[in-house]
């Protein structure tokens, strides 16, 4: 590390500050940088990656802190580091000229830039030195400035024409294709794993809008592989020590085929994401598995990823760094176990009962370590269920599940103890959004009031840091006291659609009004009205061209949230005008649906909500009596992401829902107490006072749904 801090060390990306001491006189994305590069005609090294990215940490200490490395940077060229969780829309741009130019992409993402932002070289990681048929670090920077100073005019072109073909204007859709949800589906049941679950081979990440759009065409069609699909991967990713089986939540993904060895980063938007995907398992499979691993994924995001105040924080590292104990240093070593540790820790009947469980083998059950990282330690993962293990140790069953259960908590509080990996604790308000949705949805369907009360404080935080009332604006990131950076898309259409849950919740208006205000603001900032769709981010004068995300990934298109919140609020508010935008804005991506529809399965899902007649349940009750609560949970309790449950209050609620849906003011208590309303295109069934005949008739309205 360098004695002297660079230009990073005001700000407050923790990605930035670790490389503050670099000797590489980094500077932050900004006038200051792209002033040097013009003023010295240097061309700009680009770095982009993220806090808790592995192959970051490694170009970090084989370059960024090599003083020769540093010296070329630095006499060659005039080096930015960017956080891509706080700039996504730079990282989208360039991401995409790097996937352009070499193929592929990744992070840390190494890019060269003419002075004024155009790219002209891009790839991810290099090593110090030429080796294995890669370039080494060093070799490019020569090539690169030999290039600058006698082929100027080259790089120029090389540029100008990437810069081009990033810039290609859409043009308006027409229509989606008739067989874009069919083709999507066939892909995905072409691409399954039938044994270990999961699409295509290794790695394998937990894409949760593919379990999103398998539910939603169960919920439609009723096809058992849609459901099995979905369920059997899940079942296996929670199986698999891709899950964290004593604190819980998820690892990021898995490097082989069985979801055994995973990179043990963890990710908030994971957690928020895959949160709701197990609880939509349980509600369709009624298996107590599915709701058990909603709930610990939201305590462990509750013990260990909460700011005090009540945002949520960003990621938790892969790595843990401990260089006076050398078997708590390095990749997952917060997470691993030797065998005679768990000997020493557990009575002897009950260490045989987890090993037997959960695949402990006395030197390490990692047999393909290539690296050696995982050399005499054992992954978690659940080899055997309660049942076989009971039969196995002679128990019944509910003695082996209390063992089990103990030997969990004991083991534990042991790792605790151990030094826990680098915790991103920065804010970001799409990731946090996501999460306050999935906590909103699980109070109702696990009966956890506490997991609604995080969900409000989550938003009141970002109300209170994030958001700008005045202007209706929202803030990206939140860290250190300090709000910074312009939201981006999926910044507002995710908080939207957090508000819009939160709202099913605890029928509370103002969160509704909030969603109306974010849509409105949304576009304003972000439609191209020419064309239909939404842009990635506001302008920024240094990015060349202003992106719309066209993939489903590890986060949902902000496009593809878009448009299920245009199709929940124009129902909910007789938004015709914003009924219509919604169909422009999926038909804006027909091409890409007509290409690839597997890139855009939410967008799918949204398409097939548009086409189906909107549902609404309407319980006119008094808030929180036991009859309104009863018929509450009946309604919740079936599967339809996209019925919307309304609480007719005789007060507040019902007044401003009425506002707009004239018929609801009419919906009160029959002599019976509560009653539920079944509302298909706002035209009401006889009241229901029975919860079962509620859930009864509601089984028969699913396909109009």
């Amino acid at each position: 590390m360098g004695k002297k801090p660079n230009h990073l060390l005001a700000e407050k990306s923790p990605y930035l500050l670790q490389h503050a001491f670099n000797p590489v006189e980094w500077y932050p994305w900004g006038d200051e940088a792209f002033g040097k590069a013009k003023r010295e005609d240097k061309p700009i090294f680009l770095s982009i990656g993220y806090s808790t990215c592995h192959w970051c940490h490694v170009m970090a200490h084989e370059s960024f802190e090599d003083p020769e490395v540093a010296d070329l940077l630095n006499t060659w060229f005039v080096s930015v580091k960017v956080d891509r969780e706080e700039r996504p829309d730079i990282d989208g741009m360039y991401m995409a000229a790097t996937q352009m130019m070499s193929g592929s992409g990744g992070w840390p993402m190494s890019v060269f830039l003419l002075p004024d932002g155009s790219p002209f070289y891009a790839g991810t990681y290099f090593p110090p030195r030429s080796s294995y048929q890669k370039p080494g670090f060093t070799d490019l920077l020569t090539v690169l400035n030999k290039a600058w100073q006698e082929n100027r005019d080259g790089l120029r072109q090389v540029a100008s024409q990437l810069v081009a073909r990033l810039g290609v204007e859409h043009r308006p859709g027409i229509n989606v294709p008739a067989d874009a949800s069919e083709r999507c589906y066939t892909f995905l049941a072409k691409s399954y794993d039938e044994k270990e679950g999961g699409f295509g081979d290794a790695p394998k990440f937990p894409r949760s809008v593919v379990f999103t759009f398998l539910f939603d065409r169960y919920r439609r069609t009723e096809e058992e592989p849609a459901k099995e699909m979905a369920l059997h991967t899940m079942r296996k990713m929670a199986a698999g020590g891709m899950y964290d089986h004593l604190g819980g939540g998820f690892h990021r993904y898995s490097v082989d085929e069985h979801w055994f060895v995973p990179h043990f980063e963890k990710m908030l938007y994971d957690q928020g994401q895959l949160a709701d995907n197990y609880l939509d398992a349980f509600l369709i499979s009624r298996e107590d598995m599915y709701a058990r691993v909603a709930r610990e994924i939201f305590d462990y995001v509750l013990r260990d990823m909460q700011d005090p105040d009540g945002g949520f924080y960003s990621a938790e590292d892969a790595d843990s760094v401990n260089p006076y104990a050398p078997e708590e240093h390095g990749e997952g070593s917060y997470y691993l176990w030797k065998h005679r540790e768990i000997e020493e820790i557990l009575d002897p009947r009950v260490a045989d009962l987890f090993c037997y469980m959960y695949g402990i083998e006395e030197h390490g059950n990692v047999h393909q370590d290539p690296l050696g990282e995982f050399a005499g330690r054992n992954i978690l993962s659940q080899v055997h269920g309660l049942t076989e293990a009971a039969s196995r140790f002679s128990l019944s069953l509910k003695k082996t599940e209390t063992q089990f259960d103990a030997a969990r908590d004991v083991l534990l509080q042991v790792r605790g103890r151990r030094t826990r990996p680098h915790c991103d604790d920065k804010i970001i308000t799409s990731w946090n959004a996501l999460m306050i949705g999935a906590l909103a949805r699980g109070s109702r369907i696990l009966k956890e009031p506490n997991f609604l009360d995080a969900a409000v404080r989550a938003a009141r935080f970002i109300e209170e840091n994030l958001y700008d009332p005045g202007s209706r604006t929202l803030m990206r990131r939140y860290r250190d006291k300090e709000a910074g950076h312009a939201g981006q898309l999926d910044d507002y259409v995710n908080l939207t659609d957090a508000l819009l849950d939160l709202y099913q919740s605890d029928h509370y208006p103002y969160w509704l009004l909030w969603a109306e205000e974010l849509t409105e603001q949304t576009i304003t900032l972000f439609w191209q009205e020419e064309c239909g769709f939404f842009y990635d981010s506001v302008a920024d004068a240094r990015l060349k061209v202003r992106m719309r995300g066209t993939y489903d990934g590890a986060e949902p298109a902000g496009n593809s949230v878009a448009a299920h919140n245009l199709l929940r609020l124009s129902r909910l508010r007789a938004r015709d005008d914003w009924q219509r935008m919604a169909r422009r804005l999926v038909t804006s991506f027909s091409q890409v649906l007509d290409h690839s529809p597997y890139a855009m399965p939410l967008l799918l899902s949204a398409w097939e909500n548009y086409n189906e007649s909107p549902l609404q349940v309407v319980i006119a009750g008094c808030p929180g009596a036991d009859d309104t609560e009863a018929l509450l949970q009946a309604a919740e309790g079936r599967f339809d992401p996209h019925r919307m449950i309304l609480l007719a209050d005789a007060g507040e609620n019902q007044k401003y829902l009425a506002e707009k849906l004239p018929y609801l003011e009419s919906l009160q208590q029959s002599d019976k107490g509560a009653a539920a309303y079944i509302c298909v295109n706002c035209t009401c069934r006889l009241p229901i006072s029975d919860p079962e005949e509620l859930n009864r008739q509601l089984a028969e309205v699913k396909g109009c749904s």
